[in-house]
Order: structure tokens, then sequence, then C-alpha cells
């Protein structure tokens, strides 16, 4: 949606499996002390809300997931959930939000729902942020969203034979609204703001619309249908504890190729995923390449756009291992994508010479590819969590840059919960995010700007001067209140904004505040 809280204590059995559909498990460590609870709301909201979700049985995991635009994970020395623990994405077998609320069970009604296979959510984020300092001009400005996310287990929704098995239907919803804030200080190949973009003014942006379904005791998953291909390849749990749209929704570069656009946008296409052990998965894609601003139009429903005949295939393995008798868990991934489509060469035209000055056409080139590298491992492990703990990870990431804006990314993180000071469902971190212009751009630019014309862009936007790289060095505070609330005040600090040394550097603060109903 939509901003997940990280704070969501996730019962296993609740996403995890149901009484038709029983995994194997494994005992979980004792949970450390402290362990936050609902009880340890303030009096006065546990007034107003009640004291939310209780559950008997499998213990709950106290598991501070990512904060937006993700949803919550189940440790895998709990649960074997088929692919929902092989790679980060709509997991299987399991409703996205899995069955934490604010407003506890709503008088009975999610109960009632979820008993027929029907998971149903909302979720409210708002990120207010400003340029304290540098930049083009100081700004401010609001962004957020409103989701909603229904899954329907179709074995519990009609009790049918065993065709229904592992059949489900995942749907998403979202109402966006605000500004670029990155635009307004200058800045427009990056957004310091997670949940600003792609959503169109629109009242209900389709997200995802798609069928799941596997088979062999989970071992085969396939998706089909309206697809973020973003979000099932090149991701990992931890990108959305993170504020910066480069890391957020998947790695730069590649989510911002046509051919493998990010959640929000959608693509029809299909997903094959298998897992022929617990601790490794192969997946393969195969998406419509849109061709237009918008997928699917602005508002994500116009699936029979023009101009679909190109496609985007990608290919991503995965090592998910669990060390030690503290269950280190790693996750270790690689992947490519090649989109056959045809796009203008930034630099060269159809002779070879520099376009932005001879004025003919620029060369076509066939086909665009990025390879992407993923990692992160749990050092200390602080109570049951498959983010409960300090965690280092990273990412790498290559596009083709003689089409690309960019060519080169890399970031490195450090992530932690607040279990040192008895914060066991608070979060932390800091992560460091570079990005490299392609060759291919700045030669263009640098055309331009020495015969006074105007400088030319590409897939991020309009520079204000000749681009080199950008860094972003940013750090985070999640704040659990209650159960589905939380409060995240980030810090971002912006090297060379938009790829030059126009502006100064700039500063931005921001709070982020998430309610899942």
């Amino acid at each position: 949606m939509p901003a997940m809280a990280q704070d969501a204590a996730l019962p296993q059995a609740a996403t995890a499996s149901s009484p038709s559909n029983p995994v194997p498990a494994k005992p979980a460590p004792a949970p450390v002390p402290g362990t936050a609870k609902d009880s340890d709301s303030p009096s006065w909201l546990r007034r107003i809300v009640g004291s939310g979700n209780t559950q008997s049985g499998p213990p709950v995991v106290s598991n501070p997931t990512p904060f937006a635009e993700t949803q919550p994970t189940i440790p895998l020395y709990e649960a074997i959930p088929g692919f929902l623990q092989a790679s980060y994405g709509p997991p299987s077998f399991g409703p996205p939000y899995g069955t934490t609320h604010m407003f506890g069970d709503w008088g009975g009604v999610q109960p009632w729902l979820q008993k027929r296979g029907l998971y149903f959510a909302l979720d409210a984020y708002e990120d207010i942020a400003g340029n304290v300092a540098g930049g083009k001009r100081r700004a401010y400005s609001d962004a957020g969203q409103l989701g909603s996310t229904l899954d329907v287990e179709w074995q519990r929704l009609l009790n049918a034979g065993s065709w229904a098995d592992d059949f489900w239907t995942h749907l998403l919803v979202v109402n966006g609204h605000g500004t670029n804030l990155s635009r307004l200080f200058g800045d427009n190949s990056n957004q310091v703001q997670q949940i600003y973009g792609s959503r169109g003014n629109v009242v209900a942006h389709l997200v995802w619309a798609y069928f799941e379904k596997a088979w062999l005791q989970r071992k085969i998953d396939l998706a089909v249908g309206w697809v973020p291909s973003g979000t099932f390849f090149q991701n990992s749990p931890w990108v959305c504890n993170y504020m910066n749209v480069w890391l957020c929704g998947g790695e730069s570069p590649t989510k911002f190729m046509a051919g493998s656009r990010g959640w929000p946008s959608g693509n029809i296409g299909a997903t094959l995923r298998i897992m022929p052990i617990r601790q490794f998965y192969l997946m393969g894609g195969l998406f419509a390449v849109s061709p237009h601003a918008y997928n699917g139009g602005i508002s994500g429903w116009a699936w029979g756009q023009d101009n679909l005949g190109k496609l985007s295939s990608q290919f991503e393995a995965g090592w998910i291992p669990d060390f030690g008798p503290d269950h280190l868990i790693g996750h270790y991934k690689v992947g490519v994508m090649y989109d056959n489509s045809r796009y203008s060469d930034l630099y060269e035209d159809i002779h070879g010479n520099p376009w932005v000055l001879t004025g003919l056409p620029p060369r076509k080139r066939s086909g665009q590819t990025s390879v992407w590298a993923l990692a992160d491992q749990m050092l200390v492990r602080h109570g049951p969590g498959e983010l409960n703990g300090v965690i280092l990870g990273g990412y790498f990431g290559w596009g083709s840059g003689q089409t690309s804006q960019i060519s080169h990314s890399f970031a490195a993180v450090l992530m932690d919960t607040g279990a040192w000071w008895n914060r066991p469902l608070d979060s932390v971190g800091i992560a460091f995010i570079w990005s490299k212009f392609s060759r291919s751009a700045t030669l263009s630019q640098e055309a331009a700007a020495a015969n006074d014309l105007a400088l030319p862009g590409g897939n991020y936007g309009l520079p204000y001067g000749i681009q080199g790289h950008e860094s972003v060095y940013e750090a985070y505070y999640g704040f659990h209140i209650m159960s589905g609330f939380t409060i995240k005040p980030d810090f971002q600090y912006i090297n060379h904004v938009g790829g030059t040394t126009v502006f100064k550097d700039a500063v931005v603060l921001s709070t982020a505040v998430n309610m899942a109903f």
C-alpha cells in the first residue's frame, strides 16, 4: 500500500499457513526480554481503540517490518510458507499485510472475513518533508496516500476441490496525493519522499491485480495478471525502511527503465518461481512493456494500451541461509533484465555523431539490459523476527548507459532495532547511496553546453547542469507507538543535487506517519 507499519506483530499462523495448508515449522528462539505488546500502549489510546489483536497458540512475532510499500514478513525458521521465504515481494499464501490492524479485529469483522478467506486492510501514510538548507530554494511538501488491499484465498471461500488449493487473488488500490519535494529544490533525478510518484491524480490507482497458484507443496508458484515487476524482482525486505526512492521499491537504475518499472506501476505479465529447497529459489518473469509515461494509463486500469508488442524478460536467483542457533538470516540474490524494445541513444545520431548538434534523429538501440546484486545478513539477533537484529546490507545495479541516464548505482545500509534500549519494535538505520550518470548522457550534455543549447535529459528527467554523480546519506528512527501506528523521522543529505554542482548540497528533514487500520 502502502505503507505497512514496521511495528506489525504478525502471528505466524495468521498468514503463513491455514488448516487446509499446513506447513512444517521449527521452534523459534525465545523472545527477548521486554518484547513490546499492545498493552504497552498508553492507557488513553487503549480506551479509544481497544487492546488490539490478541492471539493464542503460536508465538507472536516481534518483527519490525519495512515501513512503507511492503508487508510484514514471517521468520523463516518458524514456518516454511513456500515462496514467502524466498524473495521479497507480494507474499504467497497469505495476505500481504497480515492481520495487524490499529483498530484491532474491527469488532469481530476481521475474523469473520478471514475465516471465509477474505483478507482486507486499509492503510494511511503521510510524509511531511522540507529541505532546510541547500538546493535551488527552500521548499516544503506533504506527500501521502490511502491504500486498500484485498486478498482472496479461494479454498477457504469456496470450500472447493483440490484445484483451489494454494489458489489466491491479490488486489491493491491506492489514492495518492502531494507534491514532489525533490523537484521543488532542483533534483529531477531523485526523490527523497518514497510515497510520491506514478500514482496519477485519480481516486483509485491500480497497483496490482493478479492470480496466484502453486503446486508440489508450494515448490512451484505462478503469478499471472497485472503485476509490478519491480516488486517481485530486484527487491529486498529492508529497502523501504528508508525514504529515498533510489532504495525504496526496488533498486536503481533497473526500476526506472520502462521494462521493469517499480511499484506502483504494474505490467501485464507472469512470474514463475521454483524453490526446490527452502534456502534457494529461481524466478523468471515475462512482462509487456508500455511505451507510455504511465503503465495502464494514469489510473493503472487501462490494460489495453496500444503498442504493447515488446516484452521484458527477467531472471533472478536467490540464496536465503540462516546461520547458527540464533538463525542469523541472510538474503543473497542476483538478477538480469532484458527488454527487447528499441530506445533512443542518449548521445549518437544515426551516423554516430552527437544528435544535440546535428539535429538528426537519435540512433535507435535494440534492447535494454540491466543487472543487479543484492545482499543482506543479520549479524546479531535480538529476538524473533526476520529483521529483528543488527543487519548489514547493500546492492549494486547496472543499466545500459547508452539508453539509461544512470548507468551504475551502489548502496550500503546498516539497520538495527531498539532492543538495546528496551524498544524492540522501534527501528533505526543509516544508508549511503551513490549513482553515476552514464557517459553517453554526460557527453550529450557537454556538447549542448559548449554550444549554448538546452541540456538534454532522459529517463531521469531534465538536468540543471552537466551530470556526473549524486550521493545520498540517510538516517532514520522508527517509533512504534502502538500496533499499526508508527512515526518515523528521517534525515537525508544530498551531495551533488540532481547529479550536478549547480546548487549547494541539500539537507532534507522529514517525518512520516503510518496507520494500518
